[in-house]
């Protein structure tokens, strides 16, 4: 959700998305975790239901703080493989597709990755998708966030010189052959961000 929070401050129209079957916080010890449903429990559900069970434990660990930040973002978390593509949304995604998918942990990745292969590309439609490993801890999310900020800038800047050197014969696949590029680049000022990269299918 940092990543969430800090391309939408910057007007990148951004949606996020979590990809296990349920939304897993930890709970009072490591077989006790506190389960959520995606699409349905409100972040704000999630806040109260822990303030209530151990304020102590949930302000110490940073659950608190986390999802007091998250329920200002977003109303609830969703899941990756309920999201229906292509239909319009109301948080400035209005055709319901992106260009870029960004996922935070390499088994994520590969979830998104399986997922749009199993979804028969019915949209035909080229989307990057890129893994970005952070650490799921408050700092490395701060480092990361900046990270794919600075990542979608780049990538925006590649796509702005594209549409003024062709003008209005600009098509799309000139920026889609520059990701690789860009991540390098990208790669070099961010060393301690491991990034994997690849096309899928809308």
């Amino acid at each position: 959700m940092e990543a969430h929070l800090v391309l939408s401050l910057s007007q990148y129209p951004v949606i996020s998305f979590g990809t296990g079957s349920a939304v897993r916080l930890p709970g009072p010890s490591i077989d006790k975790p506190n389960i959520y449903s995606f699409n349905t429990t409100t972040y704000d559900e999630m806040y109260n239901s822990l303030k209530e069970k151990d304020p102590r434990l949930y302000h110490a660990n940073g659950l608190l703080g986390m999802l007091d930040r998250n329920r200002r973002i977003k109303g609830c978390p969703e899941r990756w493989q309920d999201w229906r593509v292509g239909v319009p949304r109301k948080d400035g995604v209005e055709d319901g597709v992106v260009d870029v998918v960004v996922t935070c942990e390499e088994r994520c990745w590969d979830i998104v990755v399986e997922d749009l292969t199993n979804r028969n590309s019915p949209l035909n439609r080229l989307v990057h998708i890129i893994n970005v490993d952070i650490k799921d801890n408050h700092e490395e999310a701060l480092v990361g966030g900046k990270g794919i900020l600075e990542l979608a800038n780049m990538l925006s800047e590649a796509a702005r010189d594209e549409r003024e050197k062709a003008g209005p014969n600009f098509v799309r696949e000139t920026v889609d052959g520059r990701v690789p590029e860009v991540l390098a680049k990208w790669q070099e000022r961010f060393p301690g961000l491991p990034a994997l990269w690849t096309v899928g299918y809308f």
